[in-house]
């Protein structure tokens, strides 16, 4: 598995040379050192919340630490439902109080998770995404081309933003941290007149903090 993953990052690298954005620049991101297990938690406590999804567990590294009633979805390794998330979505009928998102880090397949979370999320309920601020475009690239990888999860931020029943923050931690919870958006970003999946990366740099409405950890504490 090793050896192929290693061939296919190569030949990712090969359609990036030819087709692929050419953008050098990098984002110096000062990110808060507590991460995304702090967050989950702190939601999970502060709010008195019972039920819990993860999708994406690889390592179970989140969770296992989850002490609440859970279920954890990934297709390979971790949790306690192997499928994909699409495979779970179609036959879950459970409700959610929070949600982790950390699955496949492409735009199409997390804007898919994020509305079919919704479906199944309480309304106090919570939202949180991983990977959201790539800090190079190396880190963003799709198809994938290196182990350390955000994918392009920030183009499905975006579009949440322009949501007006949801309302949508980043914060500036552990690769860049989403937060969407049901109401009323206090911040829409108006986008209407732009193809959300040919945003490239240069753009992306010049407004990262406009379109991903960055925040602060604490300041992130306080909205959940």
């Amino acid at each position: 598995m090793e050896s192929n993953r290693k061939v296919e990052f190569f030949f990712n690298k090969i359609y990036h040379l030819f087709f692929g954005e050419k953008f050098f620049q990098k984002i110096n991101f000062k990110f808060d050192k507590r991460n995304r297990l702090d967050l989950i938690k702190y939601a999970i406590k502060k709010n008195d919340y019972k039920v819990y999804l993860e999708i994406g567990c690889h390592l179970d590294y989140i969770f296992n630490e989850v002490k609440i009633d859970k279920i954890g979805v990934d297709p390979i390794s971790g949790g306690n439902f192997r499928g994909t998330s699409d495979q779970f979505f179609k036959k879950n009928q459970r409700k959610f109080d929070c949600i982790f998102i950390d699955g496949l880090h492409t735009y199409q397949q997390v804007k898919k998770d994020i509305l079919n979370s919704l479906k199944f999320l309480n309304e106090n309920g919570i939202i949180i995404l991983h990977d959201c601020l790539p800090s190079c475009i190396s880190h963003q690239r799709v198809p994938r081309t290196r182990y350390k990888w955000n994918g392009d999860v920030w183009k499905a931020i975006v579009e949440i933003r322009t949501k007006e029943d949801l309302d949508t923050y980043t914060i500036l931690a552990d690769q860049g941290l989403g937060i969407i919870k049901k109401k009323k958006n206090t911040c829409i970003l108006d986008l209407t007149k732009k193809d959300l999946r040919k945003l490239n990366f240069k753009y992306y740099y010049n407004n990262y903090q406009k379109i991903m409405r960055t925040i602060t950890f604490d300041e992130g504490l306080r909205l959940i």
